[in-house]
């Protein structure tokens, strides 16, 4: 396809062979909405000799007295150029469908083109401008205003320097409203297409399309071919049929991955930003305002910088030959996004159950529950809607589902959409009591690499299996490498080992960074009904080395972290109201936090339910339980709690664990009955 470089030096209008006046002479086309911010620029500049507006054109005529008396107005911009107005550049700022045909006529007529976003409604029509303007040798400058920013190069020339670290990744995010008014005021506001036209309105590639062109600028995606991919998960609260809450996933030719969260239906409006996530700190922009706060080890910086006005720097270009701040080409990532969504399902009605209506009349506007706080852990964790399991979003399709007595109570995931920087691993997410109450999380804001319920490991042989930041006795604390693992499932067979009890066995491997296997794990779940409010779920799994050479399997706490001894089995609670958590060996966190005991129980309401975990742990072990309640809620075996634990080749490590899952707040005399009962049967 016919793409030149984002940046590449335009030539200056003298070379195209066409006559040009002393001053420009501008025409606009579309006066209102939008079109008004043009007039009040055009006549800024105008005022300081830097153009002439010498026409203007619109269905509907300016009001009286918005233009002066030398400025023609016209119905049509065909009217308008057969007039012979001759107008050295063109300013479209009309309807969506309506960018390509007007610039093809303004570039016939041999007139330069400043196009408001989006630059086209399909990639074949952005191809087709793209031809067409380099055929004519004409420049056209698309009106994504924030790459007219100081701060662009500053936060290129911060990444390259290193102030941050390795880039991890980075987010585009906009928590916006929009009432039932705002679609009201044009026939094409909210529409997909109209009359067989493609329209593609839409959060994404309308109302906050600065964040998404702006992060793909800063992530170094500028042409088509700096798009590697994109994912689209697209949603509407509004009774519309474009998108108005929507994520967007785009991989980067280069490696990066931008994960934009949008909407338009927030309880209230915050600034929308672009986020560079980085191995030693963060660089956060707020484009509408141009200020940059840079956050590192050494503190917080802010600094907001100018912006060069767009308009003024196309005229700038066509004089000297420069560089356009945001040409069509350096659009061609952007339009790689608006195809997606364009070609993507229709976006999903959100379930009215999650939706609250604000307000009343053309003043409504719509707030999509807890939006505000997913699209920071989609950002965070750079998942879409649906793979962070949002109660109005498409289900994630699970590899396996475990059932009791006819009610699914567990999803396995096998963990492939997990970004590379949480480890990704197979986990249990959902996981329910028999009345539904969920009692898992995962991909949470806190820690977005704790996945449900599995196995995971940050030490072994220096790889880290547990996602985040790696605790180091060298560096006493934690610190982002690029030491992260893989487990896969190699096989898997289901069984029942017993009336009403379900079973799942796996084999994994666990794969270094490069790809090579560490550890094999032979993996065994098994499931049943214990009574009518509980059932029971064990995990036994087995760990040994991959080649002939010792394994170290070791944890924070065996790499010098006090209390730090996590790593093995681990289930991810949800949030939790009332939070009780006690053992044999006491009550609380801080009496159950390393201890060694047959049982641990979990008590509290999940969502406004009731519900209890009993973990329970065979009579010979001895491994910790490692629990956290205050800052997080989650519980865990600890494998290595204070050393490491060395695999010499064809040895093997194993564990195991069962749960009790129930609807009842169980108490201890309950809870000893239940353990013992169990014991009896095994």
């Amino acid at each position: 396809m016919p793409q030149s470089s984002a940046y590449a030096s335009s030539p200056a209008a003298a070379d195209s062979g066409r006559a040009e006046s002393p001053v420009p002479r501008i025409a606009l086309v579309g006066v209102h909405g939008f079109g008004e911010r043009h007039l009040a620029n055009l006549a800024r500049l105008q005022a300081s000799g830097s153009l002439e507006l010498v026409a203007v054109s619109d269905p509907r005529p300016p009001g009286e007295g918005v233009l002066g008396n030398s400025v023609a107005v016209f119905e049509t911009l065909d009217g308008l150029l057969e007039a012979g107005t001759a107008p050295d550049v063109v300013i479209l700022a009309t309807p969506i469908q309506t960018h390509v045909p007007l610039a093809l006529a303004a570039l016939a007529a041999g007139a330069d083109v400043y196009v408001e976003k989006p630059p086209a409604a399909s990639l074949r029509q952005f191809q087709e401008l793209l031809t067409a303007a380099e055929s004519a040798g004409r420049l056209i400058q698309v009106g994504f205003q924030s790459l007219g920013s100081d701060a662009l190069p500053a936060i290129r020339r911060l990444i390259a320097d290193g102030e941050i670290g390795e880039v991890l990744g980075l987010s585009a995010t906009g928590t916006w409203l929009r009432t039932r008014g705002y679609f009201k005021r044009t026939r094409w506001a909210g529409k997909r297409a109209l009359n067989g036209i493609d329209v593609v309105d839409g959060v994404a590639t309308n109302a906050l399309a600065h964040a998404v062109v702006t992060g793909l600028n800063i992530a170094g995606a500028r042409t088509l071919d700096d798009v590697a991919g994109v994912d689209t998960d697209l949603y509407r609260a509004h009774p519309t049929e474009s998108d108005d809450t929507s994520l967007i996933r785009v991989r980067t030719a280069g490696g990066r991955v931008l994960t934009c969260g949008l909407t338009l239906c927030a309880a209230q409006q915050t600034r929308p930003s672009i986020s560079v996530f980085g191995t030693a700190g963060k660089a956060e922009l707020f484009y509408t305002e141009d200020e940059l706060v840079i956050t590192t080890d050494q503190g917080e910086r802010r600094e907001v910088f100018g912006r060069t006005d767009l308009l003024e720097n196309l005229l700038e270009v066509r004089v000297s030959g420069g560089e356009l701040l945001s040409p069509l080409s350096g659009s061609g990532a952007f339009m790689a996004v608006l195809e997606a969504i364009r070609t993507a399902p229709e976006p999903q009605q959100i379930d009215a159950r999650y939706i609250t209506w604000e307000g009343s009349g053309n003043d409504a506007h719509p707030v999509v529950e807890g939006i505000a706080e997913l699209i920071q852990r989609a950002a965070l964790a750079q998942a879409t809607f649906s793979e962070l399991a949002a109660p109005w979003a498409r289900p994630l399709e699970p590899a396996a589902t475990l059932a009791v007595a006819g009610r699914a109570v567990a999803s396995y995931q096998d963990g492939s959409h997990i970004r590379p920087t949480s480890s990704p691993r197979p986990y249990l997410h959902p996981v329910r009591t028999l009345a539904g109450t969920v009692v898992t999380d995962h991909q949470p804001a806190d820690h977005v690499w704790h996945l449900g319920v599995g196995v995971a490991l940050q030490d072994v042989n220096g790889i880290n299996f547990w996602g985040g930041r790696t605790y180091t006795r060298d560096a006493g604390r934690y610190v982002w490498r690029p030491d992260h693992g893989t487990i896969v499932r190699t096989s898997a067979s289901t069984a029942s080992p017993g009336a009403g009890t379900g079973g799942l066995s796996e084999e994994l491997s666990w794969n270094g960074p490069d790809g090579v296997p560490v550890l094999r794990e032979q993996r065994k779940w098994t499931w049943a009904a214990v009574d009518r409010q509980t059932w029971r779920l064990t995990l036994d799994f087995t760990l040994t080395p991959a080649g002939d050479r010792p394994v170290s399997l070791g944890s924070p706490g065996s790499n010098g972290r006090p209390q730090g001894g996590y790593g093995g089995f681990f289930w991810r609670l949800p949030s939790c109201g009332d939070a009780r958590v006690w053992s044999p060996a006491g009550s609380g966190e801080a009496a159950v936090h390393g201890s060694v005991s047959r049982w641990l129980a979990w008590s509290g309401t999940f969502n406004g339910e009731p519900a209890t975990l009993v973990f329970t742990a065979p009579g010979d072990c001895t491994d910790p339980w490692f629990v956290r309640v205050s800052s997080y809620p989650g519980v865990g075996q600890s494998l290595a709690w204070e050393e490491p634990v060395l695999l010499k080749a064809g040895a093997a490590v194993q564990r195991s664990v069962t749960v009790l899952i129930s609807d009842a707040l169980l108490e201890t005399a309950g809870i000893e009955a239940l353990v013992t009962n169990m014991e009896g049967r095994s």
